[in-house]
């Protein structure tokens, strides 16, 4: 069984990555807030992070940065990082944040569970959207 760890402040974003894996024999953890990302990640160890760009007072990028940092000390374990953008022109941002994978919201739960999926079972190429400009 995976476990993904959700953080967004919007409820519609969580929903949405909930009913894509509705099916899943997957445990879906949430948080609202960027800084209680890192705790979250020590304490469950998720296979895969999701991050909306916006959350709250720590958006995506820096939470997927501050993630890649603590992993490298050693300090949390290492988790694939997905980030949802709100706009194609923040692909950027996510390449610089080194995403794994990035999609544009909205996203239909289809490409959600197929990129998730690729993300889960560790798959080199994602075919939904890679994190390169």
């Amino acid at each position: 069984m995976a476990t993904v760890l959700v953080a967004a402040d919007g409820k519609w974003v969580r929903d949405q990555v909930r009913t894509a894996l509705a099916a899943s024999d997957t445990t879906v953890l949430e948080v609202t807030r960027g800084q209680d990302v890192r705790a979250a990640v020590a304490e469950y160890a998720p296979d895969l992070v999701i991050l909306d760009m916006q959350i709250a007072n720590m958006g995506g990028v820096a939470v997927a940065i501050d993630l890649h940092l603590e992993a490298g000390a050693g300090r949390v374990p290492e988790a694939k990082i997905l980030l949802l953008l709100d706009r194609e022109h923040d692909r950027f941002l996510a390449k610089r944040a080194d995403a794994d994978a990035v999609l544009v919201k909205p996203v239909d739960p289809g490409t959600m569970r197929r990129t998730m999926k690729q993300l889960l079972a560790a798959a080199p190429e994602i075919d939904a959207a890679p994190a390169q400009a």
